[in-house]
């Protein structure tokens, strides 16, 4: 959405629902309960079948989360151990849409291209529309589902004068769902790698972990310093949307560092060379959570300022607080229940090195934990 105001007030409708106070006092125990599913699933997997792919029930959680705040409704995909429909046709559009950003001129090459799987990656936008209209007239017509972050936006849009009709809560709930899905299911991977790849951090975060109350919440885990500071440097190093992420210049362009921009103008950052700038981030290929605790090899305000794993400024991802919600409590819960697991042979440096797209992935797709001796 390129209209400044229009932008501003399609934001303000969602400011509300996506804000920590109400994702805690609304939706902790929606996602809690779907993060202890997704437990069980590994558990279970674990016993009956000796490995379990952490990368698959991530997406599962992530997403079966994203459906039910934006559809009223999960896919399930955690109870059936599959993924969906629109599910399968969102990931082939993504995957689409990543090659089209950075090869434009194969949309006027696919059309001729008579391969289905062709078809399928770069021409399912409007299947994927007809499907998020269908899951919302599910919803609506299901009083247990009606409670979804959009039927209040719906309502509060039509308050406000605001234009929010059904075409557009369809392609919002389908951009959220994008959003919140193979994002954070990405980034969880990597985390609870991360952390079983390092012994001496996994002991510490469990300490940390034991110290949690008997009913502790989300609102517990942010306070523990060793649990955010892996996030955040599992964000660093590997931010689920590393990519360029585009903007036009306004009208009389702006001079930046010295240099005039034309308005009109496309620019971008990507957070990848940025999280990897060594001026800022010493030694930044090292997975370092100390970069994030007070102490001597502490980041600087600068380094600070330079994360940006959720973009930064006037669009900034929506779903943040939501991100941090489903990254704190599944990662608390994982070591919590499941401390006594390994990386299974199958996970090396390469099947983990990230794989581009415009969200990144590991190069396996795959991510398989087992039992320790």
């Amino acid at each position: 959405m390129r209209d400044v105001k229009k932008h501003a007030q399609r934001r303000k409708l969602f400011a509300r629902p996506f804000s920590k106070t109400v994702l805690r006092s609304t939706w902790e125990p929606v996602v809690r309960g779907k993060v202890q599913l997704m437990i069980s699933q590994i558990q279970k997997d674990l016993t009956t079948l000796g490995v379990c792919d952490v990368f698959k029930w991530s997406t599962f959680l992530a997403t079966d989360v994203s459906a039910h705040l934006m559809f009223g409704e999960s896919f399930e995909m955690l109870q059936r151990g599959e993924k969906n429909e629109y599910i399968r046709i969102l990931e082939s559009v993504i995957q689409g849409s990543g090659i089209l950003f950075e090869l434009p001129f194969l949309g006027y090459i696919v059309p001729c291209i008579p391969l289905q799987s062709v078809r399928e990656m770069f021409g399912n936008g409007e299947a994927l529309l007809r499907y998020g209209q269908s899951l919302l007239n599910n919803s609506r017509s299901n009083s247990e589902s009606s409670r979804n972050i959009f039927s209040g936006l719906v309502h509060a849009s039509e308050k406000d004068g605001a234009s929010f009709n059904d075409i557009d809560v369809a392609i919002e709930a389908g951009n959220l769902i994008v959003a919140g899905s193979d994002t954070t299911a990405v980034t969880l991977t990597y985390l609870i790698w991360a952390i079983l790849s390092r012994p001496k951090l996994h002991t510490q975060l469990g300490n940390e972990l034991a110290t949690l109350r008997e009913n502790w919440e989300e609102g517990d885990l942010e306070s523990l310093s060793l649990l955010n500071a892996t996030i955040t440097e599992t964000l660093r190093l590997y931010g689920a949307a590393p990519g360029a992420l585009p903007r036009s210049v306004p009208e009389g362009g702006v001079t930046f560092s010295g240099y005039y921009i034309p308005g009109g103008v496309t620019v971008s950052t990507q957070s990848w060379t940025i999280h990897r700038d060594p001026v800022l981030f010493p030694n930044p290929e090292k997975f370092d959570p100390s970069r994030w605790l007070p102490g001597d090899n502490q980041a600087s305000e600068q380094a600070r300022l330079a994360m940006s794993p959720f973009g930064s400024g006037s669009r900034t991802c929506l779903g943040i607080h939501l991100s941090w919600m489903e990254l704190r409590l599944a990662t608390a819960e994982f070591f919590l229940q499941c401390g006594n697991v390994k990386w299974a042979p199958s996970v090396t440096e390469e099947s983990m090195k990230p794989k581009h797209f415009f969200l990144i992935a590991p190069s396996a797709h795959k991510c398989k934990i087992t039992l320790a001796t």
